[in-house]
C-alpha cells in the first residue's frame, strides 16, 4: 500500500506531499492542472524513463519519494532525476538500487490502469497477454520460453555451421593449393630468424679463419717476429750484463717473447668454441632463406603468419571432412528440442482453450455488473503463429458481441471508450481478485485508476462507482476522475491545481475535507446553483 508520496522540483510542482488513505483515494482539478503527472511521477518511481527537461527550472534535481507499507514492512523508495544529465539514481531504503530491481518490485506495489491501458487493450498482443496472466499454471509460458530459446540457440548454431561450410567449401581449391605450397616448403617457427643467425655464425667464423692464418704468417714468415724475438733476447743478455741499467728493457723483452710463443701455441689450437658442427653449410643456409622468402612472395605473408596459416587451413580441410557429421549431430539436437516445444506447447494452448473458456464466463459476469446488456456475450479467438514447422503458438483475441443479433467481432472494431474503460475495470477487478486471496488489505498492490472512467454516464456511471467502491474496499485505490459522483466516494479527496505566484506557475495538491469537498464537488457538477444541489444531494 502506498502511505505516502512526495514530489519535488518536477515540471511545475515545487514541493507536494500526498499522505493517502488505505480505501478510495480521489484526485480532482480542472483539466491540465497536473493531476496525470502526478501519477505520472508514480510511474518514474517504478522504473519508468523521464525527460530531464521536467526538471523544475532552476533546481539542479528532481526528486520522488514514496513509504509503502508491505507485509515485512515498510519500505521507502526513492529516485532522483538530474537536471545536468538526464541520469537518474535510485534508492530503497537509503540504499542505492537499480532501476531493474524497482520494476521487478513495481508490480507488486502498484497496477497503474490509464487511457494508455485501453488503447493497449484494442492491441492483439496485449490481449493475448492478458489470457496468459490468467493461466493456472504459468510455468508453462515459462517452459516454451526455455525450450524455444533451446531451439533457436541450435537453429543458430546450426546456421553459422552451414554459412562456415558453404564459405570454405568455395575456397577449399585454393585452400588445398596454399596447404602444398606450404607442405613443399615446411616452414617452422622462428626458422627464418634462426637461419639468419646461424648464417652470421658461419660468415664470422669464416673471417676468423682467415684472420688466424694472417697472424700466424705474421710470427712465422721470413721475418718471423718470433725468430728476431729469439735474437733479440739474446743480444739484450749480452747488454744486460755488459750494462746493468738495461736489465728491466731485458727482462720486458724476455716476457713479450715468452707471450708470443703463447699466442703461437692458441692461435695454432684456434678458440676453443670454433669447433664447427654446424650440419648445414653457408651455401645450404642461403638456399633455405630463399626458399622461404619465395614462399613469403607467393602467399604475400610473414613466416609466423604462414606457420599459423598452416595450423588453420588444416582446421579447415578437417571442419570440412567433418561437417556431415556436425550437421548430422545438429539435425538430432534439433529434432530433440523441436519435439521438447512441441510437448509444451500442447500443453500451453490446451491451457489456453480452457482458461479462454473460464475467463469469457468471468469478464461477462464483471460487465454485467458494470452496466452491459445481459446479453452481451465474450469470447477468444485463437490465431495459430507457427513458431518451427509443426509447433504452432495459438495467441488468443478478444471478441464480443454487445448486442444480440450481432457477430463477434474485435474490440477495436465496435467498443467505445466507456465501454472499453469498463472492459478494462473488469479486467483489473479480476487481477485484483486473483492470487491476492488471503492477503491484507495492506499487502495487496495499489491501484490506480487514471481517467478510465471517461467516456461513462448515467445508470452505467453508478455500476462503475459501486465496482470501484467495492475494489477499493479491497484494496487501496487512487483515482483521476471528473466525475462528482465518483469523487463523492472517495475516504480521502485531493484537489489539485494551478496557482500563479510571482509570475511562476505552480501545482499544489491540497487534502480536502468538510465544506471544501462540497465545493469542489458542486465545481465538478458544473457550478452554479445546479451544481451546489447535486453537491448537497451527493454529501447526505
Amino acid at each position: 500500500m502506498l502511505e505516502l508520496l512526495r514530489i519535488r522540483n518536477l515540471a511545475l510542482i515545487e514541493d507536494a506531499e500526498l499522505e493517502f488513505s488505505p480505501g478510495l483515494n480521489a484526485l480532482t482539478g480542472e483539466t491540465g492542472a497536473g493531476k496525470s503527472f502526478i501519477m505520472r511521477a508514480v510511474d518514474f518511481l517504478m522504473g519508468e524513463r523521464m525527460d530531464k527537461k521536467l526538471v523544475r527550472p532552476g533546481a539542479e534535481k528532481a526528486t520522488v519519494e514514496a513509504l509503502f507499507v508491505l507485509p515485512e514492512g515498510e519500505a521507502v523508495i526513492r529516485r532522483e532525476l538530474s537536471a545536468e544529465t538526464g541520469r537518474s539514481r535510485v534508492y530503497v531504503n537509503d540504499a542505492l538500487s537499480s532501476q531493474p530491481t524497482i520494476r521487478d518490485m513495481g508490480a507488486q506495489l502498484v497496477i497503474h490502469t490509464s487511457q494508455h491501458g485501453q488503447q493497449k487493450l484494442l492491441s492483439p498482443a496485449f490481449q493475448a497477454e492478458i489470457l496468459d496472466s490468467f493461466l493456472p499454471d504459468p510455468s508453462l509460458l515459462a517452459e516454451r520460453n526455455d525450450r524455444l530459446a533451446v531451439l533457436n540457440d541450435v537453429l543458430e548454431r546450426k546456421r553459422r555451421l552451414s554459412e562456415k561450410f558453404d564459405d570454405l567449401q568455395k575456397q577449399r581449391e585454393f585452400l588445398e593449393y596454399q596447404k602444398k605450397e606450404i607442405e613443399s616448403v615446411d616452414p617452422q617457427p622462428d626458422e627464418e630468424d634462426d637461419l639468419e643467425e646461424r648464417k652470421k655464425i658461419l660468415k664470422d667464423r669464416e673471417r676468423a679463419g682467415e684472420c688466424l692464418q694472417n697472424a700466424l704468417d705474421i710470427l712465422h714468415g721470413e721475418v718471423g717476429m718470433l725468430d728476431a724475438m729469439t735474437l733479440l733476447n739474446r743480444e739484450m743478455e749480452i747488454i744486460a750484463r755488459l750494462f746493468p741499467g738495461f736489465e728491466e728493457d731485458r727482462e720486458a723483452v724476455e716476457t713479450f717473447r715468452m707471450r708470443l710463443h703463447d699466442l703461437d701455441n692458441r692461435l695454432r689450437r684456434g678458440p676453443s668454441d670454433f669447433d664447427d658442427d654446424d650440419p648445414m653449410s653457408l651455401d645450404d643456409i642461403e638456399a633455405r632463406l630463399f626458399a622461404l622468402a619465395r614462399l613469403k612472395r607467393k602467399l604475400r605473408r610473414g613466416l609466423d603468419e604462414i606457420v599459423d596459416m598452416k595450423a588453420e587451413i588444416d582446421e579447415s580441410l578437417s571442419f570440412l571432412d567433418a561437417c556431415a557429421l556436425d550437421m548430422k549431430s545438429l539435425g538430432r539436437e534439433e529434432d530433440k528440442a523441436a519435439a521438447g516445444l512441441r510437448e509444451v506447447l500442447e500443453k500451453l494452448n490446451k491451457a489456453r482453450k480452457k482458461a479462454a473458456g473460464e475467463l469469457a464466463i468471468r469478464i461477462v459476469d464483471e460487465l454485467t455488473d458494470l452496466g452491459f446488456s445481459e446479453h452481451v456475450k465474450v469470447h477468444f479467438e485463437f490465431d495459430a503463429r507457427e513458431l518451427y514447422p509443426g509447433c504452432e503458438d495459438m495467441r488468443g483475441r478478444l471478441m464480443w458481441v454487445p448486442n444480440p443479433g450481432q457477430p463477434a467481432q474485435p474490440l477495436d472494431k465496435i467498443a467505445s471508450g466507456g465501454e472499453l474503460s469498463r472492459f478494462l475495470l473488469a479486467l483489473v477487478t479480476m487481477r485484483g481478485h486473483g492470487d491476492q486471496d488471503g492477503q491484507t488489505k495492506d499487502a495487496r498492490p495499489s491501484l490506480i485508476f487514471d481517467e478510465v472512467d471517461a467516456g461513462i454516464g448515467g445508470l452505467t456511471l453508478n455500476s462503475v462507482g459501486k465496482k470501484l467502491r467495492n475494489l477499493a474496499d479491497r484494496q487501496q485505490m487512487l483515482l483521476i476522475t471528473h466525475w462528482p459522483q465518483l469523487a463523492r466516494m472517495a475516504d480521502r479527496h485531493f484537489l489539485i491545481k494551478k496557482e500563479v505566484v510571482d509570475n511562476a506557475t505552480y501545482t499544489r495538491c491540497e487534502r480536502l475535507e468538510g465544506g471544501d469537498i462540497k465545493c469542489e464537488l458542486a465545481r465538478m457538477a458544473g457550478g452554479g446553483e445546479q451544481g451546489a444541489a447535486l453537491a448537497e444531494k451527493l454529501c447526505k
